[in-house]
């Protein structure tokens, strides 16, 4: 068994920030600037730590104060162990940030919405460094392999799980504006553009038309050339070459659309059940990569 450490013959710690700084720059007050505190808290800090050793540890020198013999001598342990302490501590930090964070990503929203952010991210936060693993098939949080994930979810989640809304479901359609000479079209005419689906998406045309309306005439006659691609990043290149019409469901046309390449032909978006998001497992939901990396996504929608 370790033998105990006689903690009573510790000096008040939380004076020895005041006591380092004021020995340093020769200045009570300089000693307060450089802490952020008021010249009479560092006085007060030094006098502790002088009651508490019995001697004194500065003198006067005209505008400027000096360390006394006591003080040249307690001055480079007290210096020494706020070193040690300040390396203790970023190599603790350092455990959090010794391995990438691992984000799983569909490849549409890692193109469209995710990459045009990272560089501000790494800017804000260098400390984290992220690993992107796109995913064009599986919508599933894959917990093996992935620390968070930025996925769609329209269902109940597990209870060990942990989850962070970003943005609600709204489908609506995008299309190039030289595809429509008028200002806006109904969705039954839409139909008789070409309009491009996405088959690993939960959601279709079909679906989105009935939302549209409940007459019978809707339902009846089928899409004209309904192309099927594996990615909405495939679908939105298509919609920008005026090649056909994008089904949306997310901020993944907003850039295209801001800067007119992509327009909304229909002029309506239908919000949906389910909702955009950040999953991971409840037990690393406080780890302080996934609390930084979650926290400036959330300051940073728009």
């Amino acid at each position: 068994m370790s033998t105990p450490l006689p903690i009573h013959k510790l000096p008040p710690l939380s004076s020895l920030r005041g006591f380092e700084a004021a020995a340093r720059l020769q200045s009570l007050r300089a000693a307060a600037e450089e802490l952020h505190l008021t010249h009479p808290a560092v006085a007060n800090q030094v006098q502790r730590l002088e009651e508490s050793l019995g001697v004194k540890l500065f003198k006067r020198a005209g505008r400027h104060i000096e360390l006394t013999a006591a003080g040249e001598r307690f001055y480079p342990h007290v210096r020494d162990a706020i070193i040690t302490l300040i390396n203790g501590a970023e190599g603790v930090r350092q455990l959090q940030h010794s391995s990438p964070l691992r984000v799983q990503v569909y490849v549409t929203t890692s193109i469209r919405w995710l990459a045009p952010r990272l560089a501000k991210f790494h800017e804000d936060h260098p400390e984290v460094e992220l690993q992107l693993m796109t995913y064009s098939v599986d919508w599933a949080f894959d917990e093996a392999n992935a620390d968070i994930a930025i996925i769609f979810r329209d269902s109940p989640m597990p209870s060990h799980l942990h989850w962070t809304r970003l943005f609600p479901s709204e489908l609506f359609p995008v299309c190039s504006p030289s595809m429509v000479m008028e200002d806006e079209v109904s969705p039954e005419d839409l139909k008789q553009f070409p309009l491009v689906g996405v088959y690993t998406e939960s959601w279709s045309w079909d679906s989105w038309l009935r939302l549209q309306s409940s007459s019978a005439s809707l339902n009846e006659s089928p899409p004209r050339d309904h192309v099927i691609v594996d990615t909405l990043a495939a679908a939105l290149e298509m919609a920008v070459r005026g090649e056909g019409v994008a089904l949306v469901n997310g901020p993944f046309a907003d850039d295209d659309m801001a800067a007119g390449r992509l327009t909304n032909p229909v002029k309506k978006v239908v919000e949906t059940s389910g909702e955009w998001g950040i999953i991971c497992h409840r037990d690393v939901a406080k780890d302080p990569r996934v609390m930084t990396f979650t926290d400036w996504l959330v300051s940073h929608l728009n």
